[in-house]
């Protein structure tokens, strides 16, 4: 996540995601992932839902709440992180890497995440919000590995007790490409019990949340899943 992306079809579609599982009695806790601005691109322009009522048919509260923030041109997470938005302990601390040799980086990110476990603890689920999703092989120690989440992550958020979700970019793959990543890392030794969910977005800018869920909230998380799809979210959601 970066802060001019803030308010576009990526957070509307996330939050309400997030909204309708907290209506259904979780409790919430999201990790932005929040990483420096880049200005090389025009990322974050995905706000013409903002004029369409298709998309306020939603989350008219959401929609409203969002379009404020949009349009009072104040684009940074923390306009989001409040209860009218989203009833939810929040996490945004800025991943920098920006002049860090990588020894240095591995140890910022370890007392990064270090605090976001504290509190992200005793939530039933936390999302990660990663700018493209799941870490792999050709960032692995590199400057930009904070536009990713680790594995190891994702597992010591679930050793805490919550379901999981994390944002995962659509690039030039096919979506079984990206649920295989999913039912591999369900495979892990460190994510006793857990079970998947994969949710694909597809207006717009494409994208997937994917859950990885305790046994426990299972039968709870597939319901509440099957709720929202059956509203208006389900023109722009779909399960895979």
């Amino acid at each position: 996540m970066q802060n001019r992306y803030t308010g576009d079809i990526g957070d509307y579609s996330k939050l309400g995601l997030l909204r309708a599982l907290r209506s259904a009695g979780f409790s919430i806790g999201l990790n932005w992932y929040l990483t420096p601005d880049e200005t090389h691109n025009s990322d974050g322009r995905h706000t013409d839902y903002l004029r369409q009522d298709e998309y306020r048919a939603c989350d008219p509260d959401l929609w409203l709440g969002l379009k404020a923030i949009v349009d009072g041109e104040s684009r940074e997470v923390r306009y989001m992180e409040n209860d009218g938005i989203l009833q939810a302990m929040f996490f945004s601390d800025c991943l920098d890497f920006r002049g860090m040799r990588k020894a240095k980086r591995i140890e910022r990110r370890a007392e990064w995440f270090a605090k976001s476990l504290d509190v992200m603890d005793g939530n039933d689920i936390v999302c990660v919000d990663p700018d493209n999703g799941l870490v792999v092989p050709s960032v692995k120690g590199r400057p930009k590995e904070n536009k990713y989440v680790l594995p190891e992550e994702l597992a010591r958020y679930y050793a805490q007790g919550s379901t999981v979700i994390y944002y995962q970019h659509k690039a030039r793959y096919k979506d079984d490409h990206y649920t295989k990543q999913l039912n591999e890392l369900l495979r892990r030794e460190d994510l006793p019990g857990a079970s998947g969910l994969a949710l694909k977005f597809e207006k717009v800018s494409q994208r997937y949340y994917m859950f990885i869920i305790q046994p426990r909230h299972r039968e709870m998380v597939e319901k509440s899943v099957e709720n929202m799809l059956s509203t208006s979210w389900g023109n722009h959601f779909r399960q895979l």
